[in-house]
């Protein structure tokens, strides 16, 4: 601490002139200096009672007027004073310290320089501090303990530092002083998830830097203003990709990046917490610098997420170490039953597995909590009977949550499953845990499979099964056991589909049940065949899995006919580029390259529609074109599909006996507190329309819905004039279908509100506006034509024949089953107008 010394010699004629501070021991400060003080910037000083301010003032002239060069170098630590009634730091308080005192600080950075400074006194005990300098009500009654320190100055009882400053909380609507290149990081901080990404977490207040603008294609960079460093860390929340040099901030000096920080994330699952994190810029203390944070990925995991920077005293703390966890339990019934908390540990989850007889037989990540919000289920009847360790690893060394496993032969609240104030009533959903993509659709045995990416084990996205569901109609389901499990911790089980091997092509059948060969990314391995012998309820690997190696993901299959293979349609990345591949086999063993098609992104689907074949992937854009059974040769460009929100990586059933062409979709209806999450669409038959620009695709519920009618309103022909009587206002339905058909005549506008959920048609611009967004609707002979559902979770809107389709996730209000109809600007004619009021699809 040589050059920051004090000149003692003035020091009695200066403080003397100034009765509040008493008379500092001048002799004693001398003496000290000389045994080397110059090397431990603490003084010991003797002081009457003093406001803070004055204490900062006395501090400055101590340090010979440098006190704040010296906190922009790190030499003192923090500035603050504590009272009875609590103060920031430099704040005057308003009531004198009754008798004088004496104390010390040993400053953290050198034991040298700490050697040199005198011990703690045991009056004052070693306290933290809240944060950001506020201090509590001391432990004597409102007498403050004060540090003077040259090169620090500190309060006993208050373990903190000088202010923090924040820097920056991305809590505004744009990015303030802040300068964006590209389109990765939107036009302003995000409100936490963006649109097709996992939940994001571990950010403070509403907003952060996110830029998943668009998805991981989309690149850029963010500069901050020039600011100088007076902190000796600069601390920060950071999550998403850990690509090196691409997905990063970075501290830049003089034009050098000096410090960076990555994401955590590289490969496949993952979490999209935000963690903290932290760079040591004591060096470059004083100096001016910027902040560049970069986008410059355009693969999985390309993007990053930055929040709450803060230049402070001390490194982020560090994490909790974790530890493994066991607990030996009988497997006597017929469930496990886990405690999870909604949210409870984002990021790296504890590490579950069972083990019998030595052997791990599940692995997976599971939220687990001592304070449980709902219990998931882990089926053990395959081991019933067997003593089994269940083992939790990376989990707190004192979590209490395997104690609360418990056996069972229901799942948790069993009961109450499908009657949840959030679940639809007419869209699949799983009884516990997450679901997205469906996977593995196919006719078999008089059933239809949907097949679906399914975390049973926590609330939000990850940790990859493939659940099951069978229906004889595709509207009743029911849940059966997971059909696929990762083969280990981290291998996870994504996306993919499946088929009937009708003419045994790959010799894998035996028995009476059709033979179903379903194909899935393994997130370890690469593109893995599996088949069922039993129906589709369980599944065997292919020992000469993966069957195809490559950077992507989402296999297709179908059976070609006029050239006797089988086709694998799958989403890849080369060089930078976004493709489907195409693939062909014999026996759907050993599988060759043909071609690829650009455009795409994802989860992609090939069938044929009366003759046109139609190529789509996970947000439903397609292209019509024609297949050869090796090449796809488009007749299109790429045409929107649906024209809604929440809609996503649908897929269409394999063999369906009727020959008809149905989809479903992946609804992405968040349900808050419950013990799911997400839905599926309605199973929607597809088909051509013709237009003026040419074919179309149309999207239409499939007629087996109206099994579920209970009660049926037929209103009309009606008329309907601006101001005129609401012809719904006699119904009252919590689940419904609306079917319409108008002439909109001289009427600017027919608004239609059901449940809160308002769909408005604006005859000028022959537009549909759903809870705000807007969709072209063309009049198809003169008519709107509509049909509306409305469930618990959401909407899906049908107009124009099909044209216009409008998936809508919303939540209505329970007590809410209003349904209004009326117009503006004029009369409107409506041929048409059925209410059904619907039952659920779930047993009662």
């Amino acid at each position: 601490m040589k050059g920051w010394g004090v000149d003692t010699r003035v020091l009695p004629d200066v403080l003397d002139d100034d009765p509040r501070y008493g008379r500092v021991s001048a002799k004693l400060l001398q003496g000290r200096m000389a045994e080397g003080l110059n090397v431990c910037p603490v003084s010991i000083v003797e002081m009457a009672p003093a406001f803070p301010g004055e204490i900062a003032r006395a501090t400055d002239f101590l340090c010979g007027g440098r006190r704040r060069a010296m906190i922009g170098a790190g030499l003192i630590p923090f500035l603050a004073a504590k009272s009875a009634g609590g103060v920031h730091a430099g704040r005057r308080e308003e009531a004198p310290l009754p008798t004088p005192i004496r104390c010390s600080m040993p400053m953290p950075w050198s034991a040298e320089a700490r050697s040199g400074c005198y011990p703690r006194p045991a009056a004052l005990p070693d306290r933290r501090a809240k944060r950001r300098g506020h201090a509590g009500r001391s432990d004597d009654g409102g007498r403050m303990k004060s540090i003077l320190v040259c090169g620090g100055l500190a309060m006993a009882g208050l373990a903190g530092a000088a202010e923090d400053i924040l820097f920056a909380d991305f809590e505004g609507k744009d990015y303030g002083a802040w300068t964006a290149t590209g389109d990765a990081f939107g036009p302003g901080p995000a409100k936490g998830t963006l649109p097709h990404q996992m939940e994001v977490s571990g950010f403070r207040g509403s907003g952060l830097v996110n830029s998943f603008f668009r998805g991981d294609r989309s690149t850029g960079t963010l500069t901050s203003a020039e600011f100088a460093i007076e902190r000796p860390y600069l601390n920060f929340l950071i999550g998403g990709g850990g690509w090196s040099n691409k997905t990063c901030m970075n501290l830049v000096v003089d034009g050098k990046a000096v410090r960076t920080a990555v994401g955590p994330n590289v490969v496949p699952g993952g979490s999209e917490e935000l963690a903290p994190a932290g760079w040591d810029v004591r060096e470059f203390a004083g100096r001016t610098a910027r902040i560049v944070i970069v986008d410059a990925a355009t693969g999985g995991w390309g993007h990053i997420n930055v929040d709450h920077i803060v230049q402070g005293e001390r490194p982020p703390p560090p994490a909790p170490k974790p530890v493994t966890l066991e607990r030996t339990v009988l497997l006597d019934k017929a469930y496990l039953l886990f405690p999870v908390r909604n949210g409870a540990r984002k990021g790296q989850k504890p590490k579950g597995a069972l083990v019998v007889d030595g052997a791990v037989v599940r692995e997976f990540d599971i939220d687990l909590a001592d304070e449980p919000e709902w219990f998931a289920h882990l089926d053990v009847r395959a081991w019933r009977g067997k003593r089994a360790v269940v083992r939790a690893g990376t989990i707190d060394a004192g979590s209490k949550a395997l104690d609360l496993v418990t056996s069972s032969d229901a799942i948790w609240k069993a009961d109450e499953v499908y009657r949840e104030p959030l679940r639809g009533q007419f869209h699949f959903s799983s009884k516990r845990g997450w679901n997205n993509d469906p996977n593995g659709m196919v006719f078999a045995d008089g059933e239809y499979h949907l097949y679906y990416q399914h975390n049973p084990y926590g609330w939000p996205w990850g940790n990859m099964h493939w659940g099951h569901a069978v229906s004889a109609d595709m509207v009743h389901w029911r849940e059966e056991p997971i059909a696929i499990h990762p083969v280990r911790h981290g291998d996870w089980v994504f996306s993919g589909s499946a088929v009937v091997d009708r003419d045994n092509t790959s010799g894998w059948r035996t028995g009476s049940n059709q033979l179903i060969v379903a194909a899935f990314t393994s997130t370890g391995r690469g593109e893995c065949i599996v088949h069922s012998n039993d129906r589709g309820r369980t599944f065997r690997e292919f020992e000469g899995n993966p069957v195809v190696v490559h950077k992507g993901r989402d296999p297709r299959l179908l059976w070609y006919a006029p050239s006797n293979h089988w086709v694998m349609a799958l989403y890849t990345e080369v060089e930078g580029g976004r493709f489907i591949a195409f693939h062909t086999s014999p026996d759907l063993k050993a599988w060759t390259f043909r071609s690829r098609i650009g455009g795409f992104y994802e989860c992609p689907d090939l069938f044929e529609l009366g003759g046109t074949w139609a190529l789509t992937a996970a947000n439903s854009d397609y292209m019509l074109g024609a297949f050869d059974g090796a090449t796809f040769t488009p007749a299109t460009p790429v045409l929107k599909g649906h024209r809604g929100r929440g809609y996503y990586a649908a897929q269409t059933f394999s063999h369906e006996p009727g020959g008809r062409v149905v989809q479903i979709g992946w609804f992405q209806t968040a349900t808050p507190g419950m013990p799911f999450n997400q839905s599926m669409s309605l199973p929607n038959e597809l088909r051509l329309a013709e237009t003026a620009e040419g074919p179309r695709m149309t999207w239409a519920p499939v007629r087996e819905l109206e099994s579920l009618r209970a009660k049926s309103h037929r209103i009309g022909p009606v008329a309907l004039a601006e101001g005129g009587a609401n012809p719904l206002a006699g119904i009252s339905a919590e689940l419904v279908e609306l079917r319409a058909e108008i002439e909109p005549g001289g009427a600017a506008e027919i608004a239609f509100t059901l449940r809160g959920l308002t769909v408005v048609y604006d005859a000028a611009k022959q537009e549909l506006v759903v809870n705000g967004h807007g969709a072209p609707a063309p009049l198809r002979d003169g008519r709107l034509r509509l049909a509306i559902f409305v469930d618990r979770n959401g909407s899906e809107v049908y107009a124009s024949d099909g044209l216009t389709f409008v998936p809508m996730p919303f939540l209505p209000k329970a007590d809410d089953r209003s349904l209004a109809v009326a117009v503006k600007g004029g009369t409107a004619r409506v041929a048409l107008l059925d209410v059904h009021e619907l039952r659920g699809i779930w047993p009662r």
